[in-house]
């Protein structure tokens, strides 16, 4: 082959990520001409790819120092630049690109990348607009600005840039999946399917268009066509990491917990050093009966050696005044400031707070505002969004702020910003209510919990962080969610009409594993008059369900399914249960308590890791202790016994939402005072003063 061959051959190896082929190539031109530009351009991109950075820039500039008039290896080389956060010397890089070839559109994309994350959003926002004037008769063009344009959230924009593409270029199969993820995304879910079975006819071979077409079928309820997709997409892309990842989570869906993991495992082996396949993994490590506590703590021990320690040992000392008893700023980091049930129960947490000794500020890693984030940020004292902004740059932005005390929301949950608390950008680092449990960080100073998920001397161990037990609950009830189910009375007890006891269990099917559906099903064999109500996604997962269910002895006719609903469908189908059963080892939480506030009492089985102990929690605080058993058979004779005693059921059932409202579950001005507490405790710890 000629050198352009051979350099074309490695290009194709490096598009498909095969990249010890591509490697490969690169060898044999250098082992001819060592100093080979376009061969160490191609070794540098391998090199970054695999997490090499520094290996990467270095053969980037050996590229540049052999042939200094390519832009593309200047544009590279920023791009490096900028996946270190060397923001300056990237923009230095990218403008040199631009100097060389004005038109080089990958280089104003990543020069609005770069300013972006600095934080200089006007002067990113204009190179943007370079680049989209660019794209006018480039479809590849046109296609990348729409994905760094929707990676910043600018979803209409992103939407015109890849149907701009799509237009120059009718058979465009990566511009058509990526129009048909936007779609997807804002709602326009047919029409995404549409352009995603396009795509796909387009390029049958193509694995982001089965992504984009399993997007789209996840949207409608269709899980197992999704999960199809999604495993055509991993099998045409096998070293794709973000194929892995996407199918663990279709998995999600239907309750594969094992099978999820194997493919988070095979995401975490191809893209080691990327932070949020681990984070995934331990938090799908929740969810599975075979982990216990110390492993958790393990895993995320390990996510913290891996990206937390490395970046936290150039912590700078805090300035913030020490004053132990001035007013504070807190703040808030979550990608959930928004439309989500983290949002709305720490609503009371911004509107309640006693502005006189307290600010607030959020920093809300969300792709675009709605109702909900509208609301926040007009109870906030700062509001900073920050999807897509560099670690380094929130940390400064944090410092910038003088935030005293900054508040974790997500954990190990999708879209977390814990690489930010690795930095350590505020004095007193805490984490709370994305679930209870640990994030692993060295730098995350405390952890709030209360006295039922972690009773005092039990189970500190299993924690990075200093538990601090609340006075009451880790949950305030949802006061949006008060107000909607407000216009819906709680219906009678349905036993009474049908002559036949309802048990059911709206939770998500993520927390359904075998073993639950053998305790469930040892509960229906004991009530004989009995049927089981569950959500659970259409297909292949209800075969499942059913026939483990009959292996039990349960007859199919006993089994009801309901798929996911809207909110007001949601709740009123609790007017058609009569006794909840919760889940393991991960319990309800929010569900439980909508369960509980719509009249439904819900038996739970007090697990050995903390997310399993949620229902002992919720029920602790209304007085109804003695519905949280201690072992399986427990669980199923007060089962049995709650739903044989109808007398008893119907008055709790008439007095499950007054107890919620007279419980600390859903006094919020009492849960932000308790949490107000803790924090000031926890600023004169930091500041050496004696607690008053």
């Amino acid at each position: 082959m000629t050198l352009k061959e051979q350099i074309e051959f490695g290009l194709a190896h490096l598009r498909a990520g095969r990249l010890a082929e591509a490697e490969a190539v690169c060898r044999e031109i250098r082992a001819q001409k060592p100093d080979e530009a376009q061969a160490l351009h191609l070794l540098g991109i391998i090199e970054a790819r695999r997490g090499d950075f520094q290996r990467g820039m270095e053969m980037l500039r050996r590229a540049i120092e052999a042939d200094p008039e390519i832009a593309k290896y200047h544009a590279n080389l920023g791009a490096v630049l900028l996946q270190v956060g060397r923001f300056d010397e990237a923009m230095n890089s990218f403008r040199k690109a631009l100097s060389l070839a004005p038109d080089a559109i990958d280089a104003a994309v990543g020069l609005g990348n770069a300013l972006r994350a600095a934080g200089r959003t006007d002067e990113a926002t204009a190179a943007y607009q370079q680049a989209l004037a660019m794209a006018n008769t480039d479809a590849d063009a046109s296609n990348a600005l729409g994905i760094v344009l929707s990676s910043v959230g600018r979803e209409e924009e992103s939407l015109a840039a890849f149907r701009q593409a799509v237009a120059i270029r009718q058979d465009f199969p990566e511009a058509l999946a990526n129009v048909a993820t936007v779609l997807t995304e804002r709602g326009l879910v047919g029409e995404g399917e549409s352009a995603a079975r396009s795509a796909v006819r387009l390029r049958p071979d193509l694995s982001a268009a089965h992504s984009s077409l399993a997007k789209a079928l996840i949207k409608t309820n269709r899980i197992d066509e999704a999960v199809a997709s999604y495993e055509q997409a991993a099998r045409l892309q096998p070293e794709s990491a973000i194929a892995w990842n996407n199918l663990a989570f279709a998995l999600v869906e239907i309750g594969e917990t094992d099978r999820q993991l194997e493919c988070l495992n095979r995401a975490m082996q191809l893209d080691p050093m990327n932070p949020v396949y681990r984070s995934n993994w331990i938090n799908r490590l929740q969810y599975n009966p075979a982990f216990e506590a110390g492993a958790i703590l393990a895993e995320a021990r390990r996510w913290d050696e891996m990206f937390g320690r490395v970046v936290g040992r150039s912590i700078k000392p805090h300035g913030n005044d020490r004053t132990a008893d001035r007013r504070l700023r807190i703040g808030y980091i979550s990608p959930d400031l928004r439309e989500h049930v983290v949002a709305r129960n720490i609503l009371p947490l911004f509107r309640d707070r006693d502005i006189r000794q307290f600010e607030v500020f959020g920093y809300a890693s969300i792709r675009k505002s709605d109702e909900y984030s509208r609301r926040f940020e007009s109870l906030a004292d700062g509001w900073r969004l920050i999807n897509g902004v560099a670690d380094d740059v929130v940390a400064q932005m944090i410092r910038n702020d003088g935030i005293d005390v900054l508040v974790d929301l997500a954990l190990h949950s999708a879209g977390n910003r814990l690489p930010v608390f690795a930095r350590k950008p505020a004095p007193v680092q805490v984490t709370f209510a994305g679930y209870p449990g640990t994030t692993g960080l060295s730098a995350m100073d405390y952890r709030l919990t209360d006295s039922y998920l972690d009773p005092a001397g039990e189970c500190d161990a299993f924690y990075s962080e200093g538990s601090i037990r609340l006075p009451h609950s880790f949950w305030c009830y949802d006061p949006i969610a008060m107000e909607v189910a407000e216009g819906f009375e709680v219906a009678p007890l349905p036993v009474l009409e049908k002559g036949v006891v309802t048990l059911g269990c709206l939770n998500s099917f993520c927390k359904v594993n075998e073993a639950v559906l053998d305790l469930w099903g040892k509960v229906l064999l004991a009530i004989g008059r009995s049927r089981l109500l569950m959500l659970a996604p259409q297909g292949i997962t209800r075969q499942r369900v059913l026939k483990r269910l009959g292996d039990l002895g349960v007859d199919a006719s006993r089994i009801e399914f309901v798929d996911r609903q809207k909110r007001a469908d949601y709740l009123r189908t609790y007017n058609r249960i009569d006794v909840g059963l919760d889940t393991l080892p991960y319990n309800g939480h929010t569900t439980s308590l909508d369960s509980l506030w719509m009249g439904v009492p819900v038996v739970s089985l007090i697990g050995k890791t903390v997310v399993g102990r949620a229902g002992f929690s919720q029920l602790g605080n209304i007085g109804l202790s003695d519905l949280a058993a201690d072992s399986p058979e427990q669980f199923v004779r007060i089962a049995g016994e709650l739903a044989g005693d109808h007398a008893h059921l119907s008055d709790l059932r008439k007095s499950l939402r007054e107890r919620m409202r007279n419980s600390p579950l859903t006094q919020g001005g009492e849960f932000v005072r308790g949490i107000e507490a803790v924090y000031r405790r926890m600023w004169r710890t930091w500041c050496g003063a004696p607690q008053s």
